[in-house]
């Protein structure tokens, strides 16, 4: 990444948000656009065309939310599931407490798998939890990817696999907020449902977007998810992607160039190096 080490600039050392690197931030320096010109929409289409490569899908659709990880956990439950639902979520940490804290408080019934903060997710818990679910009261699966506040990462291929050995027809929604660029993620591979991430993480942008991706099954459960939902309601997306304009509401500009930016920035580096770098760099830090 292009980080100019310039005397009196401003270095995070902190999980997230990270620094911005200067092409991404010159990239942003620039005035408010129409979003209904034709050079938004034709941005925005080759955007959420060169996400997918980032979640590593084909057959996912993604949508670009002005907000944050928070507001796109929110957008991955109501949009997938109904008050009462039966979901299972791991706590392991901060992050995975916040997200079951708002899953309780959507009034979802939430089965929570806790484990000793810096441990993994208890996958023996949920196999038995599957394994005694014969009529699939559980609904979804809720799993953290990378724990922020511990660093401890799950191993989704093993949850994908528990699913499928029991034919069990659960969605799998994955936080991926500090995983996604990070870490090696295979949406398409491991069967997840939703994905999702925040600007400010291994994308290395500013607060205020997140990026979620949702594969055909959770479109599908849209149809009957009857959890309330405005803002984040992806039939609204959708609409638009039909009709080619793309946005039901005011995008941020500047975040879409400084998007196409960052992107830019990990194809050139190549997203595999990438995640390497990553690696090596958690590596010496342990």
């Amino acid at each position: 990444m292009d980080y100019v080490n310039a005397p009196g600039r401003n270095h995070l050392f902190v999980p997230g948000p990270v620094n911005i690197p200067e092409s991404v931030l010159r990239a942003m320096n620039r005035n408010n656009e129409d979003y209904r010109s034709p050079a938004i929409p034709a941005m925005t289409k080759a955007l959420l065309e060169d996400v997918k490569k980032i979640f590593k899908t084909t057959s996912g659709t993604p949508f670009m939310i002005p907000t944050t990880g928070t507001g796109a956990w929110e957008s991955a439950l109501t949009n997938t599931l109904s008050p009462g639902d039966r979901i299972v979520s791991f706590l392991i940490g901060q992050f995975s407490l916040l997200w079951i804290d708002q899953q309780q408080r959507l009034k979802f019934n939430v089965d929570v798998v806790e484990s000793d903060w810096g441990c993994g997710a208890d996958l023996e818990v949920l196999e038995s939890k599957l394994a005694a679910d014969s009529s699939h009261t559980i609904k979804a699966i809720c799993i953290v990817h990378n724990e922020t506040a511990t660093g401890v990462t799950n191993d989704l291929s093993k949850v994908r696999k528990l699913l499928d050995d029991y034919r069990h027809p659960a969605l799998l929604l994955v936080d991926g907020v500090s995983s996604i660029c990070a870490l090696d993620f295979r949406m398409d591979e491991w069967g997840v449902d939703v994905a999702l991430t925040g600007s400010q993480k291994a994308l290395s942008l500013p607060t205020g977007m997140g990026i979620v991706c949702a594969s055909p099954k959770a479109l599908e459960a849209t149809k009957t998810a009857k959890s309330v939902r405005v803002f984040f309601d992806w039939s609204d997306y959708l609409k638009f992607y039909k009709m080619g304009t793309y946005w039901p509401y005011t995008p941020s500009i500047q975040l879409l160039y400084g998007l196409r930016a960052a992107l830019d920035l990990l194809f050139e580096e190549g997203l595999d190096n990438v995640i390497e770098r990553h690696n090596r760099l958690g590596n010496a830090c342990c």
